[in-house]
C-alpha cells in the first residue's frame, strides 16, 4: 500500500517598498513642519511683531518736537524722525527672534530628536541649511509686517510734526527693509549659536552678550579702538542698516548688511564644521 502525498506551494505576493530619496525639497518641508508644529514658534513670532508695533506706536505717540518730555522717564524717544521712533522696538524684538533661533536649533539636541533627524538625513548639512533658510524666511516676513505696521501706525500720531515722514520719502523703505533684514539675520545667528553650542542656555547667553553686553563694553576701550572695532559688531552693523541718517563713524547700510551677513555666515560655518566632525 503506497501513499502519495502531494504538496501545493502557495505563492506569496511580494510587495516592494517605495524608495524615498533625501532631496533638498523634502528636507525643507520636514523642517517647515517641525517649525510650525511647536506653539512656541508662532507665539514668539507674534510677540516679536507685537513688540515692534507697540513700542513703535508708544514712542511715536509720546514724541514732542519741543523737547518738553525729555526729562520724563517714560516715553523718552531716542530718535527724532518717524523711522527711528517706529523702530524703537527692535532692541527687544531682536532678543525674541534670536532666542527663538537658538531654540529651533538647540531644542532638538536637548530632546534627543536630533538623532532621528540625522538618521533620516545622513549627510547632515542639509538639515542645518534648511533650518537657517526656513527660519530666515519666516522671520523676515513676520518682521517686515511688524516694522511696516509700526511705521504706519506711528505716522498717524506724528502728522504735521517735524518728524513726520511717508513711505515715499527718501530712505524710508530702505530703513524699514534694513530693520526687517537685521532681525532675520539675528535669527540666523541664533540658529548658528544653537547648532554650534547645542545648549539652549549657552546659546542664549552668547547671543545676549553679542548683541547687548559687548557693544556696551566697547565704550571702556580707548577711543581709537572703540571707533575701529565698534562699527563691525553685529548690533552696530544692524543699526547702520536701519538708520535713516548715518553717523560719521558708522558703516553705510550696504556695508552693515555685508558685515552682519558675514557674522551669520561665520556662525553657520562653525556650526557646520562641528556637525560633520563630531558625533551627535
Amino acid at each position: 500500500m503506497s501513499t502519495s502525498i502531494s504538496t501545493k506551494t502557495r505563492e506569496v505576493p511580494v510587495t516592494t517598498r517605495p524608495v524615498y530619496r533625501v532631496t533638498t525639497g523634502r528636507v525643507l518641508r520636514s523642517e517647515w513642519a517641525k517649525f510650525w508644529s511647536l506653539r512656541s514658534s508662532w507665539i514668539t513670532l507674534c510677540v516679536a511683531a507685537f513688540v515692534l508695533v507697540a513700542l513703535g506706536f508708544i514712542a511715536s505717540a509720546s514724541f514732542d518736537p519741543s523737547g518738553a518730555t525729555a526729562g520724563r522717564p517714560v516715553g523718552r524717544p531716542a530718535a527724532s524722525d518717524a523711522v527711528g521712533l517706529a523702530l524703537t522696538g527692535t532692541s527687544l524684538a531682536q532678543l525674541a527672534i534670536g532666542v527663538l533661533g537658538v531654540l529651533v536649533a538647540a531644542g532638538e539636541y536637548s530632546t534627543g530628536m536630533i538623532r532621528s533627524t540625522l538618521a533620516a538625513v545622513p549627510r547632515r548639512l542639509p538639515v542645518l541649511w534648511s533650518k537657517a533658510l526656513i527660519f530666515a524666511g519666516v522671520a523676515l516676513a513676520a518682521c517686515t509686517v511688524g516694522v511696516l505696521a509700526a511705521f504706519l501706525m506711528g505716522s498717524t500720531q506724528m502728522s504735521g510734526t517735524s518728524a513726520a515722514l511717508s513711505l515715499s520719502d527718501s530712505g524710508v523703505l530702505r530703513s524699514l527693509a534694513g530693520a526687517a533684514g537685521y532681525l532675520a539675520l539675528v535669527g540666523v545667528l541664533g540658529i548658528a549659536l544653537g547648532a554650534l553650542l547645542r545648549s539652549v542656555a549657552g546659546g542664549i547667553a552668547v547671543l545676549v552678550a553679542t548683541l547687548m553686553v559687548i557693544p556696551g563694553l566697547t565704550s571702556l576701550l580707548p577711543d581709537s579702538w572703540a571707533n575701529t572695532l565698534g562699527p563691525y559688531l553685529p548690533s552696530n552693523a544692524g543699526g547702520a542698516m536701519m538708520s535713516l541718517h548715518q553717523a560719521s563713524d558708522a558703516l553705510s547700510p550696504e556695508a552693515g548688511l555685508a558685515v552682519l551677513a558675514g557674522w551669520a555666515a561665520l556662525g553657520l560655518g562653525a556650526a557646520a564644521l562641528r556637525l560633520v566632525r563630531t558625533d551627535v
